[in-house]
């Protein structure tokens, strides 16, 4: 990846830090995108302490201007784009029947149109470099999650948007993977909203049972050398998805079951 240009949506922490961070390493040149300055400036420290190649845009990706002049900047920093991570994104953790749809809403226009946006004026330059287009998506793009109602119809959207896009740049070369991490040690969940769209705060979840951000980010890169068509990751996630395949009656009681179990707090 040496000499390549990647853009990172939401590459001040977690998985899109780590993803950052291990891209840069491979001497491509770095740009991530945040809403806030102080993780922009820590995310910055990180990066050049490295001697990576980087640099930051504030923006928020759910609004088209922002999407636009985050890939604008990228390309009048670096003369290209080779490859976007679609990676900016928010949790929810409520019942659909609790829930605020304006929340929702919220989801919505970060994880889906935030992808939507930058994809959209990404995509002259990386058709141009026969590129890659990610998108971090979610067991719960595969499989609907209870407690994640509007988080999993975000990235069901996302995974029809992005396979539907795939097959129209066959033709020009173009790599699309998605990624789905699984259950990973990042802080999406801690910043998770609730129904009212408060944030969560501490996760109920074992976060010692997880992959780690930084194992995440080495098997995306990965990914996008040896232009991979999909990425699940964890045997809990491929278990998942295999299952509902082939025996989605009985994944409907298994992920019922784990849900009582894992997040008690909640009352069906």
């Amino acid at each position: 990846m040496k000499n390549k240009v990647i853009l990172i949506t939401g590459g001040t922490s977690g998985i899109g830090r780590a993803t950052a961070l291990a891209f840069g390493r491979t001497g491509a040149h770095v740009v991530v995108t945040g809403r806030d300055e102080a993780r922009l400036q820590e995310t910055a420290q990180e990066l050049a302490r490295l001697n990576i190649s980087y640099r930051t845009v504030r923006a928020d990706v759910g609004v088209q201007a922002d999407a636009q002049r985050a890939v604008e900047e990228t390309v009048a920093a670096f003369g290209r784009l080779d490859v976007l991570i679609n990676n900016a994104g928010i949790s929810m953790r409520a019942l659909f029947r609790d829930a605020d749809l304006e929340v929702i809403e919220r989801l919505m226009q970060t994880n889906f149109f935030g992808t939507v946006y930058t994809t959209k004026f990404a995509l002259p330059h990386i058709t141009k470099a026969k590129g890659s287009i990610v998108g971090i998506s979610s067991i719960a793009g595969y499989r609907g999650l209870p407690g994640r109602t509007g988080y999993s119809a975000s990235k069901f959207a996302m995974h029809g948007f992005l396979e539907a896009l795939r097959t129209e740049l066959l033709p020009q070369g173009v790599h699309v993977l998605l990624a789905c991490p699984g259950f990973t040690a990042s802080n999406i969940r801690n910043t998770a909203l609730a129904a009212d769209g408060s944030q969560q705060g501490e996760s109920p979840r074992d976060e010692q049972k997880m992959m780690s951000s930084e194992e995440v980010a080495g098997y995306l890169v990965d990914a996008v050398q040896h232009r991979r068509r999909d990425l699940v990751l964890t045997s809990q996630g491929k278990l998942t998805v295999f299952l509902n395949k082939w025996l989605p009656g009985l994944t409907d009681k298994l992920v019922l079951n784990h849900f009582r179990k894992e997040e008690p707090d909640f009352t069906l």
